[in-house]
Order: C-alpha cells, then structure tokens, then sequence
C-alpha cells in the first residue's frame, strides 16, 4: 500500500497528549500540507493561526470550554493548536477550510504526531473576545472558525480504527 493511502487509513483522533514540544521543522512541514489543501476555484480562503504559545493555548481552551458548559480541556492537554479559519466572502470557504483540517490531520500521522478535530472554532471567533484576538493579530475581515487541529505526542495507544458500516458505498453503474 502506498505511503498516502497507508496514513489515511491507520490516522486516527487521539484524545491524550504528551506535554511534549512539536519540533519546529514538523510543525512547518505540516502547516505547508494545509497550506496545499484543495479551495474553490484555488481562492486559498483559508488562514491558520499556529499557536504554540501556552498562554494563547490556554486561553482559547478556556474560551472553548465555556462554550461547552465544561471546565476541562477540550484541547487533552495538546501543546499545539492550529486554529482554521476562512473568508466567509468565498462561496466554498467552509468545505475550503475543512479540507485544510483533513491535510493537517494526515499530514501530522505522516509526522508521527497525534492529532484530533475540535469543534465551536466558530463560536469562538464570533465572541467579542475571538474577534479582539484576530484584530490583535491584524487579522481584518469577515472569519468563520471551521476548526482546531490539536497536535502532540499521544500519550497512549490510539483505538483501532471503528469498522465501517456496510452501507457506505452505493455503487451506480
């Protein structure tokens, strides 16, 4: 089996992380594979915020935690978190961002990093506080979180992979 075929079938979302540091040159590797991602009509809508920054880390575990009605870490104790966002001005900017989330995914397996989508990027970057974020950033424009590409070290044996329902493909011949 080929080495891309081979990464989209053993990935898997991990849910524990070591608090081990991604190394710089993996983390530049990866953000190069989402950068490559597929966009409508290659209007390239997305952006990611890379954050490596343990208090920015934390603050947006904190933001997306409130808006889960949780006090833990939705982010499993991953030290890295790559924030997608897309222009909402481009027809196609959610499917856009998604397959960037999807490259970020395969291309940190590829690495040997653990990784997992997680939600409400959206609700965050809408709050006063995520839109105060961006304008710091300078960041201008009409945003839509798609989502957070937690990276890390696993810290454990990801679960095998669920089986696949029988009635996934529909052949029309």
């Amino acid at each position: 089996m080929n080495e891309v075929l081979n990464a989209i079938l053993t990935r898997r979302s991990v849910r524990s992380y070591k608090p081990d540091p991604v190394p710089q040159d993996a983390l530049e590797r990866i953000l190069t594979a989402g950068q490559y991602a597929a966009t409508g009509m290659n209007r390239q809508s997305p952006i990611i915020l890379a954050i490596t920054n343990k208090a920015m880390r934390d603050k947006l575990s904190a933001m997306n935690a409130e808006i889960m009605g949780s006090s833990g870490d939705p982010f499993y104790g991953a030290p890295v978190v790559l924030v997608v966002l897309a222009n909402k001005a481009a027809p196609t900017y959610v499917y856009d961002g998604s397959l960037v989330m999807g490259n970020l995914m395969l291309a940190a397996h590829a690495e040997g990093l653990a990784s997992c989508w997680i939600h409400r990027a959206k609700e965050e970057f809408e709050s006063e506080e995520g839109k105060a974020i961006l304008k710091e950033l300078g960041i201008e424009g009409d945003w839509e979180g798609i989502g957070h590409c937690i990276l890390g070290y696993a810290d454990g044996e990801p679960k095998p992979a669920a089986p696949r329902k029988p009635d996934y493909v529909h052949y029309i011949r």
